[in-house]
């Protein structure tokens, strides 16, 4: 076959892929899997402030620019909670792609990823991007709106820096900074199949080795800009062993499983409802009660909601690492806890100033048999059963606390279900019908 004869057939038989692509977008749901991997970060990097993402507090202002606070009352407020499991996926970003690694977060809007400077005889961390690298890669300047008057859910603090280009400051309540320029980058899932340039972050000062994947219902979210119809995730169980990274699944588009699911619609509030310690951003459920074992406790469902100034809103949040409830609905919990195994407590301990049901590892399998199953109760009789094996969390030295902990230690006013409490369980964010669904799993066993 000569030459043009071939690029003739190349020709027609691209058009064909294209033409039987339009075909399959037509008469199939819109589906992509990627591995979900928890893992375990490491106690000298910054990445263990990303879990407060939901928790965000803008403690940079500029002269008459309002930026509204997220749930953390006070801007000056540090927690000291570290969080240290993660669930991290990959994704190809940039024309030709590098794979980054991100942490998946419900509960932020910014997605950013981490840039590497280019300084002489210093080889740049393998696991960063190189904007140099990608034809699609472009760095938002002053002039961009963005860099104007603040948009009122795009809560990042934003200036021009000296090179007239637009820079961002993100604070975490632990006082973590991420930092660097706007941009815009394409995720590049195949030849054919990209998103249009989206707004991340491109952080340079930051010692991370992962970004975040912004997935909020924020309009700069991943999920907003790519005009994701739904998500989920199977997160896989954790292996005692922690060198051993458990691989669950994460879904763009339909989930083959999602008949299995049942669903809780998210409760809105209009934008004019202003509240202080509210995330309007966050997938905020309508939790109604908590069962132990056969036992529904005494709690008011009024906790679980908002009141007049936003406090009490419960967050499914897949960047947050374990449970936190209000005080009220806290104390009921911890009250049956200690009737039931009190006797057993490790006295005077609290994990980061967190969690304070912790016992020692002798303790750790009686414990976990004579506590039982918990069950989180939401409307419309969904339930997600959180078997006994799944109650204690293996901290430090062979010390076992339940995961759950007290929302004021954080400094926040809201109930946060965290990704620990959401092993082998599937999670969709359904934002076309504003709901979220949940269905059991064998999350490490899916492909």
């Amino acid at each position: 076959m000569d030459s043009s004869s071939s690029k003739n057939f190349l020709l027609l038989f691209v058009t064909f892929l294209n033409f039987f692509n339009i075909l399959l977008a037509k008469n199939t749901p819109f589906s992509m899997s990627f591995p979900l991997i928890s893992t375990q970060l490491s106690h000298n990097s910054s990445s263990k402030a990303l879990f407060l993402s939901s928790l965000m507090a803008n403690s940079h202002q500029n002269r008459n620019t309002k930026i509204m606070p997220r749930v953390v009352p006070s801007l000056n407020y540090k927690s000291t909670f570290k969080y240290s499991m993660a669930l991290i996926i990959t994704l190809p970003i940039g024309t030709p792609p590098q794979n980054q690694q991100m942490v998946l977060d419900t509960g932020s809007q910014l997605s950013w990823i981490q840039c590497h400077k280019k300084i002489p005889k210093i080889p740049p961390p393998t696991t960063s991007f190189d904007p140099s690298l990608s034809s699609s890669f472009s760095v938002l300047p002053c002039s961009h709106p963005l860099c104007k008057p603040r948009i009122p859910d795009f809560t990042l603090p934003t200036s021009c820096d000296q090179n007239r280009l637009c820079h961002y400051s993100y604070f975490y309540a632990d006082g973590t900074l991420a930092e660097g320029n706007l941009v815009r980058e394409k995720i590049t899932f195949s030849r054919s199949q990209s998103t249009p340039p989206l707004i991340l972050g491109c952080a340079t000062e930051s010692d991370d080795a992962e970004g975040i994947l912004g997935m909020n219902l924020g309009r700069f979210s991943f999920a907003s800009q790519a005009k994701v119809q739904k998500f989920s995730y199977c997160v896989p169980i954790r292996q005692g062993n922690h060198t051993v990274k458990p691989t669950g699944t994460f879904y763009l588009g339909q989930n083959p499983n999602s008949h299995t699911f049942r669903y809780v619609n998210l409760l809105t509030f209009p934008q004019s409802q202003r509240m202080p310690n509210l995330d309007p951003l966050a997938y905020t459920v309508g939790m109604v009660g908590i069962k132990i074992g056969e036992k529904k406790l005494n709690i008011s469902t009024r906790v679980f909601r908002p009141n007049a100034g936003g406090s009490g809103q419960t967050i499914v949040d897949s960047g947050t690492e374990y449970t936190f409830l209000v005080e009220e609905a806290y104390n009921k919990v911890r009250e049956e806890i200690v009737r039931l195994v009190g006797r057993k407590m490790k006295r005077g301990y609290v994990f980061g100033d967190a969690l304070d049901m912790c016992f020692d590892s002798v303790h750790s399998m009686e414990i976990g048999r004579l506590i039982g199953e918990m069950t989180l109760q939401f409307e419309n009789g969904v339930e997600i059963l959180i078997n006994k094996e799944r109650m204690l969390d293996e901290v430090e030295g062979g010390i076992h606390c339940v995961g759950i902990g007290r929302s004021e230690s954080l400094g926040i006013a809201s109930n946060i279900i965290g990704n620990f409490h959401q092993q082998n369980l599937w999670v969709e964010f359904d934002l076309r019908n504003r709901r979220v669904g949940f269905g059991k799993g064998e999350c490490s066993t899916q492909v």
